[in-house]
């Protein structure tokens, strides 16, 4: 498989595990159908659209309609599946996780493709992988996970961090990409089971 394919077919599951949480969110929400597929929709693009316009290169979904069709047959699923999906909290997990460590990998190549340095590339893939995912969430009148004290942020950077080690070990793209991808998801599953999370703020009241 060359690595443009490999790299398409991330882009493509990437882009149906965000829908899938998004649209699985408004659903809970007890959005309507044009509201699901739009909460899905800017759930997928919305990092790489960020992207795109900080690295001054074109908008990825304005060059292809594919995006909105996989968007729609994600809601397509979601409504087929729906008890499922919806009924179970760790259903949204999985899949924004997996649509997480894809699109981290996604943002980190086209970074590189576009000749920026490996910090720059870092930074894009925890854009890439979380600014939709934030996006979900002010949509749908939540608290952003970004900003919880979850291993949300830093599973991404850890995930660029994996990329960054294994290109200096002189590893080819594909396995520099599954590295990043594993490291992203394995951090998020560890989180999970033993309850990891980033210290918060408190500010005590002397009152």
């Amino acid at each position: 498989m060359s690595d443009n394919m490999f790299l398409f077919l991330i882009e493509v599951i990437g882009t149906i595990a965000f829908a899938i949480s998004g649209i699985r969110l408004a659903a809970y929400k007890n959005f309507d159908l044009f509201g699901a597929y739009s909460v899905g929709l800017v759930t997928a693009i919305g990092g790489g659209t960020l992207r795109d316009l900080l690295l001054d290169i074109p908008v990825f979904w304005m060059q292809t309609w594919w995006y909105l069709a996989v968007t729609g047959i994600s809601l397509v699923f979601v409504v087929l599946f729906r008890r499922v999906l919806v009924s179970h909290n760790r259903t949204l997990f999985i899949f924004d996780t997996i649509g997480l460590a894809l699109f981290v990998v996604i943002g980190i190549q086209k970074s590189l493709a576009a000749d920026y340095p490996m910090w720059v590339a870092i930074i894009m893939g925890m854009i890439t992988g979380s600014f939709g995912g934030v996006l979900r969430d002010i949509l749908i009148n939540e608290e952003p996970l970004f900003f919880r004290k979850d291993i949300y942020a830093t599973a991404c950077i850890a995930g660029g961090v994996a990329y960054w080690m294994m290109a200096g070990l002189g590893a080819g793209s594909i396995l520099c990409q599954s590295a990043c991808a594993v490291t992203v998801i394995v951090l998020r599953m560890l989180a999970l089971r033993y309850n990891w999370s980033l210290p918060t703020i408190h500010i005590e009241d002397n009152k």
